[in-house]
């Protein structure tokens, strides 16, 4: 009796984690999106198209335009350009599958997570939501330690702070291999974290002037080194080979990571059916145009073997007589630093907001400032986690583990947009098995994409790839002339079988396809476009080193006994239905 007992608990257990684990937020209408976005409730809706894009860039651009450009076209030559026109391009294309799903779901936080837990299920979605988050919290941290060495560095221009600020203040003083005292670090995150505190109309402001300034330096470089350029330096354009080029694409790629932290702002945008996509598309377009001019100035002044390691572009500057850019270079360097840490954090807050709604952690993450209008517990709570992280730890020798919570959750959101499609035409045109078979060929692509780039690490022969790509192509192909063979099939069949056909009349058309036209924006090219994106990112991840595999499987292990112990007993898919919002106080015109 005592093993029967024990056994259908067993089962019992198992049933309900499952029951838990695979069940999804319902997909909303677009009456009931539109209903919910117009009624007034909600967080101040203060951030308009310009924020957006403003948010986009503080992201995406810090320092690494001035330093990642040189280091890179050291290896790659002239052709970095082409380098970052590759991996923009392939940001483009995950930036048109982010730009849809932010149009179609209410203006509620949760960005890449939100997406997950509606399109697949409650696990997915906790999973994505630990992977990104990790990235986030080490993100912070090694952030906030590079804008206090540049601040020292920076300090150090003036006579009475040079040489006389001490290591454990901005530079970092090591205590062995782990930890690393940092003073200034921590301060500097709190001080932004008391910014984000306040509202997100202050935390805006902020942003867009570090923002301005930052853009307005850069343009300044570009402008200053145009002069200073000599085009002998462009040929060979590619002396490398295509090779350097490729390698150098999935290096720069993560220097764009950032634009996705607009669709976490879903809640506190004016108008986000409209301007999401305008801010997603538009700030990740003024990117890689700053992006491809800084290279361009780079690789025409000095020649690219003779570039710096630690300063290129500075040091670039320098040798043609010009000391007073490289002070820009560090004024922008600062700047860029502060934006990209500060968006980091208010996007951190909102993810954690988002969770907390739903019951997958403590509910204080779910409350909102009265006043204020933000999420005051979530705010502190990422304040100082990445504070404890940047003052206390090394973070350099935890580099090698990140950016794997950004190509899960780029790859994720892709696949959500093609599962999405199904599911506006669940009840009559996808059945469940064909729904599976897409998933699988949806996993298909990911695994070709990771086999790829495994190969592309190790410089096995190039046709090991090809086949890869190939298998890869077979599957998008099968993805989308299967599901609409079987989609005309079925409504055709139908068609014939129906009584209420009238005498001489034609239907134009038998069908609408599977894969049609979303709500509000729509990717194009639906499901080849999100499977390239798949592919290309999944291809990044095999290039990762072998730390952020074991990272990525040891994280989901421990995550999934989080979920079985806590999440799957609070979690609420329809929380976020009912929760009564603050109203955004209405400014009265000037």
């Amino acid at each position: 009796m005592a093993i029967g007992n024990t056994s259908s608990s067993s089962s019992s257990c198992c049933s309900r984690f499952w029951s838990s684990a695979l069940r999804s937020k319902r997909l909303v209408s677009p009456a009931e999106k539109t209903a919910r976005d117009n009624s007034g409730r909600g967080l101040s809706r203060r951030l308009g198209v310009f924020d957006l894009i403003l948010l986009g860039i503080g992201a995406s651009i810090g320092a690494g335009i001035f330093v990642v450009t040189g280091t890179v076209a050291r290896d790659a030559g002239p052709g970095v350009t082409i380098s970052f026109i590759i991996a923009g391009a392939s940001c483009v294309i995950n930036a048109l599958c982010y730009a849809e799903l932010a149009s179609r779901f209410p203006a509620v936080v949760g960005g890449a997570y939100l997406y997950t837990y509606t399109a697949f299920n409650e696990l997915t979605a906790f999973l994505v939501f630990s992977q990104l988050m990790l990235d986030y919290h080490i993100g912070a941290a090694s952030i906030a330690r590079s804008l206090a060495n540049y601040i020292v560095s920076f300090l150090g221009i003036f006579p009475v702070f040079k040489d006389n600020i001490p290591a454990w203040i901005g530079h970092g003083q090591n205590i062995g291999g782990v930890l690393s005292i940092n003073i200034l670090a921590p301060i500097l995150l709190m001080l932004l974290t008391l910014v984000l505190c306040l509202g997100v109309k202050e935390s805006s402001a902020v942003n867009s002037f570090m923002t301005v300034t930052k853009v307005i330096i850069v343009i300044i470089v570009i402008c200053a080194g145009a002069f200073e350029v000599d085009v002998s330096n462009w040929s060979p354009f590619v002396p490398n080979g295509m090779r350097s080029v490729f390698t150098g694409a999935t290096v720069v790629f993560f220097a764009y990571v950032g634009f996705d932290a607009v669709a976490n702002s879903a809640e506190e945008s004016k108008k986000p059916q409209r301007d999401l996509p305008i801010g997603i598309i538009g700030s990740l377009l003024v990117c890689i145009a700053l992006y491809i001019g800084v290279c361009l100035v780079i690789t025409g002044m000095v020649p690219y073997n003779l570039l710096g390691e630690d300063a290129p572009l500075a040091d670039a500057f320098k040798s043609k007589g010009l000391k007073f850019v490289s002070v820009l270079i560090s004024i922008g360097a600062i700047a860029g630093l502060t934006t990209a840490l500060l968006v980091g954090l208010y996007v951190q807050s909102r993810l954690y907001l988002g969770l907390g709604r739903d019951g997958l952690l403590p509910s204080i993450f779910a409350k909102v400032h009265p006043k204020r209008h933000t999420p005051l517990y979530s705010q502190i709570w990422v304040g100082c986690v990445a504070s404890i992280l940047a003052g206390l730890l090394n973070v350099k020798i935890l580099s090698h583990i990140l950016s794997v919570g950004t190509l899960t959750g780029y790859s994720v959101v892709s696949a959500c947009v093609v599962v999405l499609r199904w599911k506006d035409r669940t009840n009559s045109q996808v059945s469940s098995a064909k729904r599976l078979e897409g998933i699988i060929f949806l996993i298909t692509v990911a695994l070709s994409g990771f086999a790829a780039g495994l190969l592309f690490h190790y410089q096995v022969s190039f046709i090991f790839v090809i086949a890869a790509i190939v298998v890869a192509i077979g599957a998008s192909l099968a993805l989308h002339f299967r599901q609409n063979t079987h989609h005309n099939m079925k409504k055709t069949s139908d068609h014939f079988m129906s009584r209420r056909v009238r005498h001489g009349y034609m239907r134009r058309r038998l069908s609408t396809e599977v894969y049609g036209d979303s709500v509000g924006f729509s990717c194009p090219g639906v499901p080849i476009v999100p499977s390239i994106c798949i592919f290309f990112n999944m291809f990044l991840f095999g290039q990762l080193h072998r730390e952020a595999w074991f990272r990525f499987v040891i994280l989901s292990i421990v995550m999934v006994g989080v979920y079985a112990t806590y999440g799957q007993y609070h979690a609420d898919p329809s929380a976020d239905e009912n929760i009564i919002y603050h109203e955004a106080p209405v400014e009265s015109p000037r």
